[in-house]
């Protein structure tokens, strides 16, 4: 088999992307409706938070509308939905809950990992039934995560549930507050 240099179809004819520069003038625009200068006074305050005020403080607004005024008193608001406490207490228990069961079955895997590699001996002994002890940690394996996974669901229904109903019953009671107002 032989290249052959010659094409046997025309070849493309080439075609610039863009027209041949010409020797018109470039085109003059009509200036723009915005003053193009610097600003005329400088904002009076910082445009970035490291920056220092302007030259005076700003003027105090007042009263404007959803304002009381200074002889009005406010009237008392109740703690928000989801005081910070009660998220704060659910996010720990949460969290608990997730570092024990993570705990249980990441421990249970590394302890075997360990035992394979430092303790061979004991790994290849014999076990109950004539199984090594190795086989029979592995096979284990399954069981210590059906009880991790038991431990998740009961710290849940202990710990975390009862935290996480209470917070939404306190905000279907501010929400039925909120629309009596």
């Amino acid at each position: 088999m032989s290249y052959d240099p010659s094409p046997s179809y025309p070849p493309p004819s080439y075609r610039p992307p863009y027209p041949p520069p010409s020797n018109r003038p470039a085109p003059s625009y009509p200036p723009p409706p915005y003053p193009s200068g610097p600003h005329p006074s400088p904002p009076p305050y910082g445009t970035h938070p490291w920056q220092p005020a302007g030259p005076g403080p700003l003027p105090d607004p007042g009263p404007g509308p959803g304002h009381p005024g200074l002889g009005e008193p406010r009237a008392p608001r109740r703690a928000a939905l989801g005081h910070h406490s009660d998220l704060r207490i659910l996010r720990s228990a949460y969290r608990w809950q997730r570092r024990t069961a993570t705990l249980t079955a990441l421990g249970y895997f590394t302890l075997f990992l360990i035992l394979s590699a430092y303790a061979p001996g004991f790994m290849t002994g014999d076990g109950a039934g004539g199984l090594p002890t190795g086989m029979l940690l592995a096979l284990l394996q399954l069981p210590v995560t059906w009880l991790a996974i038991g431990l998740y669901e009961y710290t849940a229904r202990r710990h975390v549930d009862p935290l996480a109903d209470r917070i939404r019953k306190e905000a279907e009671l501010d929400a039925r507050r909120e629309a009596g107002r």
